[in-house]
């Protein structure tokens, strides 16, 4: 079994490639072409802390997959990652471990930002007058740059808990080129920008449906766990379009979960991401629809980007 740490795997995967897998990858999953065993979750609440085990087997596919994720959401007060982990790559012809992918959870947070620009290509209004960032930290970063590769909008408010942590967010986005407003108030991103993108353990939810303008799109990647949200259930029903990542795992939680559970939304609302790529699914069709995509994070990402990391250091 090869092993390969971070540093590694980050000088060497092919982003573009990267893409490519996951949009095949969610268009697999929606035609019923992978197998995703139930997610292990633990949650650790005296460390402030979660774990997830994931796993995902692509028809065809010569290996298969498994990953573990942690969050520990105090750890960088200890100058520690928040995020953390590992994936395992087996052969699915002999069950033989091929690799052990040392990534330190930077895999999962990667995939998880290209999903975050997939889905702004697919549903972002044309013109885009300011990207905000709820949250601000690894994922926030990371969503934010690859952003980049679909809009050329380079105003962004970040919403933080935090001034220090907002002052260093205020510097990474400046390096990128962006024009940055730093806010302790999520309404004045909320009223400021059209393309969201919520990336925060939050388990209350931070942003109210009144405050969003038409037109938004929202892409909200921090509800990947029971009890966490980010979003005013009234807001997912507000939206013209509904996009997830999973069918069930959304209606188990995420932001989807809590206006269901509230009967303010019905399943006949939702479409799967592979089905939107696939053409099966109807997109944004005007600038004044409100496009809502809910990522919880779905194992066949981890094959696909495992698969891509792989063959991108063994090619």
């Amino acid at each position: 079994m090869k092993v390969f740490g971070k540093q590694q795997i980050v000088s060497q995967l092919d982003l573009e490639l990267a893409v490519k897998r996951l949009e095949e990858g969610f268009i697999a999953f929606s035609n019923g072409k992978v197998q995703v065993p139930p997610v292990q979750a633990f949650s650790f609440a005296e460390a402030n802390g979660d774990c997830c085990v994931k796993s995902a087997y692509v028809q065809g596919s010569d290996t298969f997959t498994v990953k573990i994720s942690t969050g520990f959401y105090d750890n960088p007060a200890k100058g520690l990652e928040s995020n953390d982990g590992l994936m395992m790559v087996l052969s699915a012809t002999t069950g033989q471990p091929l690799a052990l992918l040392q990534d330190e959870g930077w895999l999962t947070c990667i995939r998880t930002a290209l999903t975050g620009r997939i889905a702004a290509r697919l549903l972002a209004p044309r013109h885009v007058k300011a990207i905000g960032i709820l949250g601000a930290g690894m994922q926030a970063r990371m969503q934010l740059e690859h952003l980049q590769a679909v809009t050329d909008c380079r105003e962004v408010v970040v919403w933080g808990r935090d001034d220090a942590e907002l002052q260093a967010y205020q510097s990474f986005a400046s390096a990128l080129g962006y024009e940055v407003q730093k806010t302790r108030n999520p309404e004045d991103l909320a009223r400021a920008a059209n393309l969201i993108v919520c990336a925060t353990p939050s388990r209350e939810p931070l942003i109210k449906s009144e405050w969003v303008q038409p037109g938004t799109h929202i892409t909200a990647v921090g509800a990947d766990a029971p009890g966490k949200q980010e979003l005013d259930a009234a807001l997912v029903a507000r939206a013209d379009r509904i996009v997830v990542d999973s069918l069930y795992q959304c209606s188990q939680y995420g932001e989807i979960s809590h206006a269901l559970k509230a009967g303010l939304i019905r399943d006949s609302q939702l479409a799967e991401l592979g089905a939107l790529l696939a053409g099966r699914a109807q997109g944004r069709d005007n600038d004044e629809q409100i496009t809502l995509v809910d990522l919880t994070g779905v194992a066949v990402q981890d094959a696909q980007i495992s698969s891509c990391a792989l063959a991108s250091m063994q090619g």
